[in-house]
């Protein structure tokens, strides 16, 4: 979509936010694979209610980016357009234990930062790309802990309500892979209260995650992750892998070989050629254990 409403993008200057023309999602989500738009980068999150009515009145259609690690964008010309926060420096601030962070902030770095202080407890967190706010919003985890579990306070911009409002973590419920979060909520800012660690213990924690996805995981490919979310008791990656499913492929979009629920971009996969890689492979699990296999990869369909 591109905005050509001259008074819409005349207001955009005096709300702080940046109008990039004709962005590639591609080039911004982790798959590599996705169409173009207009994007527009918040650098003020209190501009959010009032580029909200704009959007409303200007009736421009939009969804929100966040790193773009955990997404299957359409191709072609997108019939949206992209908001996307951008970065604060500092994205941490520490108060002792407690770790106040932007949710633009990239997880990785933010983990680091907290262990150089000795707060742990997110070591399992360290090699999942993408933002604070998208971990949240799908309470991100791995090696058996989870970023919920240390919410304190999330401010967020509610849709809904048109305004910027705080929740506590026991108002929010996280579960595997879900949240309660509404879908026009905008992760803004986040307090995490963290254990003390030793620094040096939270290292070899950190060694040990990155040592098993090293040894597991397609790390320097395109992919989003973890295609299908486990089911009750059970791996999707496991199901896959005991189907021989591993290198299945779909135009330029495969099922990894390392890893049996990651799913490849390699070399020009369109969104197409992983939707269907991702039907046969549900449509398979389905008729060979009778289960269905959902997502966790987020779908976005250009209708």
């Amino acid at each position: 979509m591109k905005l050509t409403d001259p008074q819409f993008l005349a207001a955009l200057p005096d709300l702080d936010v940046a109008h990039i023309p004709g962005a590639s999602l591609a080039a911004r989500t982790s798959l590599g694979i996705g169409g173009s738009t207009d994007l527009l980068v918040i650098r003020r999150h209190d501009s959010l209610p009032a580029l909200f009515t704009l959007l409303q009145q200007a009736g421009v259609a939009f969804r929100f980016l966040g790193g773009g690690s955990n997404l299957l964008v359409d191709d072609g010309d997108l019939p949206w357009i992209v908001l996307q926060l951008a970065r604060h420096d500092p994205e941490v601030t520490l108060e002792g234990n407690i770790a106040t962070m932007d949710a633009a902030a990239d997880l990785g770095r933010t983990v680091t930062f907290c262990a150089k202080h000795d707060l742990g407890g997110m070591e399992g967190l360290i090699g999942v790309p993408g933002t604070v706010g998208g971990a949240l919003r799908m309470n991100a985890g791995a090696y058996g802990m989870q970023i919920g579990s240390y919410v304190r306070e999330i401010q967020l911009y509610r849709a809904a309500e048109r305004r910027i409002i705080f929740l506590r973590g026991s108002d929010i419920n996280f579960e595997y892979r879900h949240t309660s979060f509404a879908l026009g909520d905008i992760m803004l800012a986040v307090k995490l209260e963290l254990p003390s660690k030793p620094y040096r213990e939270i290292l070899q924690g950190i060694r040990i995650c990155n040592e098993k996805r090293r040894s597991s995981q397609p790390l320097n490919q395109k992919s989003a992750g973890c295609i299908f979310k486990n089911p009750p008791g059970a791996s999707a990656g496991r199901m896959i892998d005991e189907l021989g499913l591993k290198g299945l492929q779909v135009g330029d979009a495969c099922v990894s070989s390392r890893h049996a629920n990651f799913f490849l971009n390699a070399g020009h996969a369109t969104a197409d050629d992983m939707l269907r890689l991702i039907a046969q492979v549900r449509d398979r699990v389905r008729a060979a254990f009778g289960v269905e296999l959902e997502t966790e990869v987020i779908l976005w369909p250009a209708h």
